[in-house]
């Protein structure tokens, strides 16, 4: 990786601490020129995610999700900005079929390919668990709250363990307002990347 925000937003020691991307995606991102800006975002995400899927495990061991899909998922789900670089700082939906071939081109797996589509259509039609869990990274990195999503992750749960659903919902909702408390920290390190160059 020869550019040096781009490695810094990767893999740099950062505060807060973040974990870095995992290598094979930080090759994607190097090969497709990724904005800095949006690296430290898929990092920021990733980040919360891997607590949210240590979370799941911990709370609801009955569960059955795919951990290593839904870090890849948070890890690449905004993958497509690479292209559509308007969508990095305004609204658009362009860069999810984008970023789902790209990571294809890539010779990704379409099961894994396939958060860059679903991140933000989790609602529209049926999902996994694994979908539901990097949309709500998605959301709670920066402490955006959606009952609509997060009633689909306690139904799952709920599923899954046999307690009832409001037990869950406090547990979810406990887990969520932990890691939201960390959100303007992530915000800050995010924009602290230039969105081009």
């Amino acid at each position: 990786m020869t550019n040096t925000l781009l490695s810094k937003a990767v893999s740099g020691a950062v505060d807060p601490p973040l974990l870095p991307l995992p290598d094979r995606v930080s090759g994607i991102l190097s090969e497709l020129g990724s904005p800095p800006r949006l690296a430290a975002h898929l990092r920021a995400v990733h980040d919360v995610a891997h607590q949210l899927v240590d979370w799941v495990e911990q709370h609801c061991p009955a569960v059955h999700f795919d951990r290593e899909a839904v870090l890849f998922g948070a890890a690449t789900h905004d993958v497509g900005k690479t292209v559509h670089h308007g969508e990095l700082s305004g609204p658009g939906s362009a860069h999810e079929e984008a970023g789902q071939t790209l990571l294809l081109g890539h010779g990704v797996s379409p099961d894994l390919a396939r958060f860059a589509a679903t991140h933000a259509s989790w609602s529209d039609t049926p999902v996994g668990l694994e979908d539901l869990l990097v949309s709500l990274a998605d959301k709670i990195w920066k402490n955006k709250r959606v009952p609509d999503l997060e009633d689909l992750v306690v139904a799952r749960l709920t599923e899954a363990s046999g307690r009832a659903a409001w037990e869950e919902f406090i547990a979810l909702d406990e887990v969520l307002a932990r890691i939201g408390d960390e959100a303007d920290r992530r915000l800050a390190f995010q924009a602290s990347f230039p969105v081009y160059g």
